[in-house]
């Protein structure tokens, strides 16, 4: 009897290793979703442009989508993340993007909906059959009442803001801060023609040439 006991016991935790490694399998952490989710995103809306891990603030966005309308900012909720920071980071995105969706693994997918404001998009992720990650709309973003003008500006780079200038003949205003050149485009243009501009520039944002712009740029002043 005491070896027909060690026997089942044997059995009985192999065969809870084994559920528990399939569990694992399930589980997405954020590298498993990243690339899968930007194709998605292609997909879902067709022409966009994609910044990883963009500063915003005191705060990071895991993700910033560009579109020919709007301004997205993105926050990937994996299978082994907490809403710890969440309250915080949905603060922050709400100042500086027109919309904005969190993504959340399917560990999060019965309470994400308690975590952020109703006019987030939700979309859940899990694994499919094949072991790859599967979307799912939940929820489309809405606009964001709490976007501040001044705050979403602040992305574009200086030399972005003076193509906005040229295109508005503005003047150059050499010698003035980057917060006056801001100011300066918010007050004289258009809310409209300037985001529809100013999208243009991040869908045209080379971080291969940078360095080799703003040397220019300075020597030019």
């Amino acid at each position: 009897m005491g070896t027909d006991l060690e026997v089942y016991q044997l059995v009985d935790t192999a065969m809870s290793h084994i559920g528990n490694g399939e569990m694992e399998k399930e589980k997405l952490l954020d590298k498993d979703i990243r690339e899968p989710l930007f194709d998605f995103l292609e997909e879902t809306y067709g022409k966009i442009r994609i910044l990883e891990e963009k500063v915003t603030g005191r705060a990071r966005a895991d993700v910033v989508m560009i579109t020919e309308k709007a301004l997205f900012g993105i926050e990937i909720k994996s299978d082994s993340d907490t809403y710890a920071r969440l309250k915080k980071q949905v603060k922050n995105y709400d100042m500086y993007y027109d919309k904005n969706i969190i993504v959340a693994g399917s560990s999060h997918g019965a309470h994400v909906s308690e975590h952020v404001p109703k006019y987030w998009g939700i979309i859940t992720v899990e694994v499919d059959e094949n072991g790859n990650p599967d979307f799912y709309v939940l929820r489309e973003p809405q606009d964001n009442p709490k976007v501040k003008d001044d705050r979403k500006i602040s992305i574009l780079w200086r030399i972005e803001l003076n193509n906005l200038l040229k295109l508005n003949n503005l003047p150059k205003y050499t010698g003035k801060s980057k917060f006056f050149v801001q100011q300066t485009l918010l007050e004289r243009v258009d809310n409209a023609i300037l985001w529809k501009q100013a999208y243009n520039e991040l869908f045209e944002r080379d971080y291969n040439t940078i360095a080799e712009t703003i040397e220019e740029y300075r020597k030019s002043r």
